[in-house]
């Protein structure tokens, strides 16, 4: 039994190693080339001559760049969706149609608050252009006023001393100008002190008449900076809005809507699908510029109507009072009512996408509903409901990409500024900006405008698109109204209605009318164009069409490549590292023998510099160069007898 042992693991040695096995790499890559189910890499192996050799190596490698390449296509396909189109005929939700009279207050309700900054205005057109607006109509004042002549109570806050407006013109040695248009106070000024509202605008060539502009500076007054604008009215315009919202964000919500127009004022008449409505089916919202609007079908009481026929005759039809003699000559320049179609769960913003409605016309506004919804990760970096965005939602409306940027500005704005910007929802816990609290506000304001235009507001890059949108087509077309036939008795009948004792005028009323064009819902949806299915069937085929090779070929290479390679380097390391230590410990073991067995020394050299004597004489000198060698112990066993039998030969040995 111990010599069958003995013999088969002499047999074993004698063998071949294989497989894991190896001893080196390129023992395993023979062994694998010549027993895998790749045909390429047999070929390889078995082909006989350079020549074929290599060609067969370059066919294989061409093949491996083809698959990784299809691979690389596959999986970019993988991530691309298809979009599909539907369209359903069915009964549509009427959406939420949000109307305001683009003049927010009535004129009585905001002198106290707003004839200081009428008059300053008035006086600049005077100062800068030589006209007075208005002068002896009776509308803002009946004569021309200077600031001296306003009242000292009424004047504290001078709004042309904290944002005084500057004409910026070239002097004739060319160098910048600004002078103040109220002191007419002059001063040289730098390119740098100056920010354009407008990339075109070229300072160095401001011509003769200049730009209008306004000067802006922070809380401690050591910065400061020029806007110009490349028109006076726009100038104005902004200068106008700038103080008119510094003014009515101290203004509490109760006492603005009490100085807007109610919607009995507002809404002359009412009709939904034939039949009558009136400021009841109406909920009032306030906007921050357009005063009161209110919204139909805004489905706060948990009702929204249902539109079952389409066409002009089946939707909202409504005639507005916008009453034109008491707009306010400088917040706005046009004249008629702002109107805003969205779902019920939108937030109505009506600067941004809202539609502007003439006077003296009737307009006609058709929609076509459209569902869109998109595939989110890893297709598209959308957001399903706005859940996953860092970033706080203050209209407390559904999501959507201008609440979101309209939210980080007003996040960015109170952080910075120390207060929230008026035309924008107000966030917990912080206040509107007002120059009187927060002097520095508008120089804040411009610059976080700058950054917000710019895309380099952090919280810019959190916003994303939503997956899931309504969108409402709009076709809009006007014809005048009232015709000339009607005009007298139609004009007339109002008048009388609303008790206006004939003074009401065409001018005064808008006709609107917002309606379903058919009711064919429209549906984008997108869905993957490749599923996991088809991408591991569309690799399979790959496989076996270049390297005729299985799932079970990719885990053998695996195997090989990654497990058994690893495998041989780490055994040959710890090899190298016992055949390190092994000598180690045989010099140790050496040096201790050399120490314990030691020959005679050999006679003691004299270093003595004294004269030689005869005792010294017969000793031997002593060498410089090292220590003196010591006389090996003798070999005793080269003295002992051997036989000449002694010595076996391996293959006759006999245990």
């Amino acid at each position: 039994m111990k010599n069958t042992k003995k013999f088969k693991e002499s047999v074993k040695k004698q063998l071949p190693l294989t497989g894991p096995e190896s001893r080196t790499v390129k023992d395993l890559m023979d062994w694998y080339c010549n027993n895998t189910n790749t045909h390429g890499c047999r070929r390889i192996a078995v082909s006989r001559g350079r020549l074929r050799r290599w060609i067969w190596i370059c066919f294989t490698l061409t093949a491996v760049a083809i698959i990784f390449w299809q691979y690389t296509l596959l999986v970019m396909s993988y991530y691309s969706v298809t979009v599909s189109v539907m369209v359903k005929y069915q009964t549509l939700s009427f959406p939420a149609v949000t109307v305001c009279n683009i003049n927010p207050y009535k004129p009585n309700t905001t002198v106290s608050l707003l004839d200081e900054l009428n008059r300053q205005a008035r006086k600049i057109l005077e100062k800068l252009y030589g006209f007075c607006i208005d002068c002896g109509s009776g509308n803002l004042s009946s004569r021309s006023l200077s600031l001296d002549d306003i009242p000292v109570k009424t004047r504290s806050l001078n709004l042309l001393q904290d944002m005084p407006l500057i004409k910026v013109e070239t002097a004739k040695d060319g160098q910048l100008v600004a002078s103040d248009i109220v002191t007419d106070l002059q001063y040289r000024i730098s390119g740098t002190a100056i920010t354009r509202m407008y990339n075109n605008m070229d300072l160095t060539s401001l011509g003769g008449q200049g730009h209008v502009g306004f000067k802006v500076c922070n809380q401690g007054q050591d910065n400061c900076v020029i806007y110009t604008f490349n028109s006076g009215i726009t100038a104005l315009q902004e200068w106008y809005r700038l103080n008119f919202i510094d003014i009515m964000a101290q203004v509490p919500n109760e006492k603005k809507a009490e100085m807007g127009y109610s919607a009995d004022e507002l809404i002359v008449s009412c009709m939904y699908d034939g039949q009558a409505c009136d400021s009841r089916n109406f909920t009032l919202f306030q906007h921050p510029l357009h005063g009161n609007c209110y919204t139909f079908n805004s489905g706060n009481d948990g009702n929204i109507l249902q539109t079952l026929i389409g066409g002009n005759a089946r939707g909202l039809k409504l005639i507005l009072y916008t009453e034109n003699d008491d707009y306010n000559p400088f917040l706005f320049t046009s004249m008629g009512a702002k109107v805003i179609v969205t779902d019920q769960n939108e937030y109505p913003l009506i600067d941004d996408v809202g539609l502007e409605v003439q006077t003296a016309m009737e307009t006609l506004v058709g929609l076509q509903l459209t569902d869109s919804a998109k595939l989110s990760q890893p297709y598209s970096d959308c957001t399903v409901d706005g859940s996953d965005v860092m970033e706080e939602n203050f209209y407390n409306k559904s999501y959507s990409l201008q609440i979101c940027l309209h939210s980080c500005f007003q996040k960015e704005m109170v952080n910075s500024c120390g207060c929230a910007y008026y035309e924008q929802p107000l966030p917990p816990g912080a206040e509107y900006c007002s120059y009187e609290k927060f002097p520095g506000w508008i120089y804040c304001y411009y610059q976080l405008q700058d950054k917000f235009v710019n895309e380099r507001l952090p919280c810019q890059d959190v916003c994303k698109e939503p997956c899931n949108s309504k969108d409402f087509e709009i076709t809009k077309s006007l014809a005048q109204w009232p015709s000339g036939a009607s005009e007298a008795w139609v004009i007339r009948l109002l008048d009388w209605e609303r008790g206006l004792n004939g003074t009401l005028s065409k001018n005064d009323l808008v006709n609107l009318a917002i309606f379903y064009q058919d009711l064919n819902w429209r549906s984008l949806s997108e869905s993957p164009a490749n599923s996991i299915v088809t991408l591991l069937s569309n690799f399979g085929g790959q496989n076996g069409l270049w390297m005729s090779c299985s799932v079970v070929c990719f885990i053998e290479i695996w195997e090989v490549f990654l497990v058994d390679i690893l495998t041989i380097l780490v055994r040959n390391w710890f090899r190298k590292a016992k055949l390190w230590w092994n000598k180690k410990k045989e010099g140790q073991e050496q040096v201790y023998n050399q120490n314990r067995h030691t020959g005679h020394d050999n006679p003691v050299c004299v270093e003595d510099e004294d004269p030689p004597t005869f005792h010294t004489a017969m000793q031997l000198p002593c060498v410089q160069t090292g220590e003196v060698p010591s006389t090996p112990p003798p070999q005793y066993d080269a003295l002992r007898i051997q036989n000449v039998f002694d010595e076996q030969f391996s293959d006759t040995e006999v245990n």
